[in-house]
């Protein structure tokens, strides 16, 4: 995928892939640190870990008509009330919107991305947001999710972010009128390198049913929607639980 920086946001958006009729729009958003102020840089662990997840979006989306971006932070941190990542994330969908006009978007994010993304989805072209092992502290704002999807994926081997917490801000979301469910990855850890095709296969999938459930349904994502408690996900036959060679995670989220 070539790469293409958009300078009236500031960097802030970065498209993958334009087509030339851009029906949809994905935006990724990777995770982060509680706090630091230092850059974000692309060979960051946290970045890297969203490279295949855009890998599998382009081979599941229509290259004709959906354009794959994402947002790249100034700094690694959320930091407090200034909340870095959410607004960098208004910046890039603001320029994202500039370019294309009023399309659908569906945001993509994991952890610290997960939490901007949530905060982000008030704004108008947000269909709905996939949610990879988010930062849901208690007290997050969830009026802003009314009339939008939301699908969360979590590990239940987390040990960053609280799967128990993104269970309680989906049920919070539901209550405050938006279509929301999860669905827990068995043996899932935060990184996403356990059991990392089915993170990639599942968030790829309910990406594709948020932009056009018609076009792309999903039994998996459409049964979390409707389900009281989160479906789990076994790992897939044949699959090792063993994580791949490398860091499993780093500090922060």
């Amino acid at each position: 995928m070539g790469v293409e920086h958009d300078p009236s946001t500031g960097g802030a958006l970065e498209v993958r892939r334009r087509p030339v009729r851009t029906r949809a729009a994905v935006l990724v958003l990777h995770g982060g640190r509680a706090e630091s102020r230092s850059a974000a840089r692309p060979w960051q662990l946290a970045a890297l870990r969203m490279r295949p997840f855009l890998r599998a979006l382009e081979a599941a989306t229509g290259r004709d008509d959906v354009l794959l971006a994402r947002v790249r932070y100034r700094s690694r941190g959320w930091n407090g009330a200034a909340a870095e990542p959410l607004a960098d994330t208004r910046r890039a969908l603001a320029g994202l919107r500039a370019l294309v006009g009023d399309v659908p978007v569906v945001l993509l994010g994991h952890s610290m991305g997960g939490r901007a993304a949530l905060r982000a989805a008030d704004a108008a072209p947000v269909r709905g947001v996939v949610a990879l092992a988010p930062w849901c502290p208690p007290g997050e704002p969830v009026a802003q999710l009314r009339g939008r999807d939301l699908f969360v994926l979590h590990g239940t081997r987390d040990r960053v972010t609280d799967p128990g917490e993104s269970a309680a801000y989906v049920l919070r979301a539901r209550a405050a009128g938006a279509r929301a469910g999860m669905v827990l990855l068995d043996r899932g850890d935060h990184a996403m390198l356990r059991h990392r095709a089915q993170w990639h296969r599942t968030a790829t999938a309910a990406v594709a049913h948020l932009l056009s459930p018609e076009a792309a349904p999903s039994e998996l994502v459409a049964r979390a929607l409707e389900a009281a408690e989160p479906p789990v996900l076994g790992p897939a036959r044949g699959a090792s639980s063993d994580p791949a060679p490398g860091p499993v995670r780093e500090p922060g989220c």
